[in-house]
């Protein structure tokens, strides 16, 4: 009888100890965060990527009751602001942005990568789409994208066009562009938005597909001069403007879009969690004004989701990187 105790005995202790366990990622969810957040953003603060990761992490930080500190590390085409969230402690305290860049072209026009960028991170959640803005130098004699098309046409290399480096998505947009136009244009990259509109409005280059909560108060307030949006529908908060595939280029369509990564290893109820107040996050009127405002289409949903996305859009410009001949420079 005292061996069936004891073995009753070991075989509770054993059943409770899985329920400890079973618990246990529950608790450390509710426990998250017990100190300040840290978000990595792999480029420079100014940007459309800075500025709409900012009003989301003001809001999360109160939601979490932590302050959220954002860290940009700029350069290496987005991959040394990425290896920072790769290598960093998985506790959910270094989280991250990830973006068309970072994770759907990068892996197609550079050709090694510091990581592996589906055996290294792990999606949380999409917080937005945003289609690119195409501006123009006041000083230049067009004023519409066929406008600009025939003087492309009438001056082969002649148009400078800038981008944030090369295989960015602004980069992508006009190597896209020039493709299916049939046109010759010289890329010029820059190290940030910033510096590229900086010589854009002054002339010193002539054109420039960029995010539009980047570009847009530039056009909005006349320094340069918008011709037209790259989704396939037109924008609310540039309703003026026309979008490029029904302005004579047929088909044409990038749509750039961005959402909060972590280390692979960080626990899955912590990611839980994070996707949950995320989704609250982007659900706050003042978070939702603030971003539709800014000209993107705030998201949300499952990091399941945010990983098919992730997927879908790789294959996708692997394939334009390809008939485009993107190359970095």
């Amino acid at each position: 009888m005292a061996g069936a105790w004891r073995n009753g005995l070991g075989r509770r202790a054993a059943v409770l100890g899985l329920a400890v366990l079973i618990a246990a990622p529950p608790a450390l969810a509710q426990s998250y965060p017990e100190r300040p957040l840290r978000y990595v953003i792999p480029s420079a603060a100014g940007g459309g990527p800075d500025t709409a990761a900012r009003v989301v992490m003001a809001e999360l930080g109160k939601q979490l009751g932590q302050q959220i500190v954002v860290d940009n590390r700029p350069g290496g085409s987005g991959t040394i602001g990425t290896e920072v969230i790769v290598r960093a402690t998985p506790d959910g305290y270094t989280i991250g942005h990830g973006n068309i860049l970072t994770l759907g072209i990068n892996r197609s026009v550079l050709p090694r990568l510091p990581y592996d960028l589906d055996r290294d991170l792990q999606p949380v959640v999409q917080m937005y789409a945003t289609p690119n803005l195409l501006a123009v130098a006041s000083s230049l004699p067009v004023h519409s994208v066929r406008d600009l098309i025939g003087y492309a046409k009438k001056n082969p290399d002649g148009l400078l066009y800038a981008s944030t480096g090369s295989g960015s998505s602004i980069h992508v947009s006009g190597e896209l562009f020039k493709l299916m136009t049939d046109t010759q244009m010289v890329h010029v990259p820059f190290k940030s938005a910033a510096l590229a509109i900086t010589d854009l409005t002054a002339g010193r280059v002539h054109l420039m597909f960029d995010n539009i909560n980047s570009i847009g108060p530039h056009v909005k307030a006349g320094r340069l001069r918008g011709l037209g949006v790259t989704t396939l529908e037109r924008v609310p908060a540039f309703p003026e403007l026309p979008t490029v595939a029904e302005s004579g280029v047929p088909g044409f369509e990038v749509t750039a879009w961005a959402g909060v990564i972590v280390p692979v290893k960080v626990p899955k109820a912590v990611v839980a969690r994070l996707n949950a107040e995320i989704n609250k996050t982007l659900s706050a009127p003042a978070v939702r004004d603030r971003l539709i405002a800014q000209g993107l289409a705030v998201k949300g949903g499952t990091s399941e989701e945010f990983a098919v996305h992730i997927r879908k859009e790789a294959a996708k410009w692997a394939e334009v990187v390809k008939r485009a001949g993107v190359k970095v420079d």
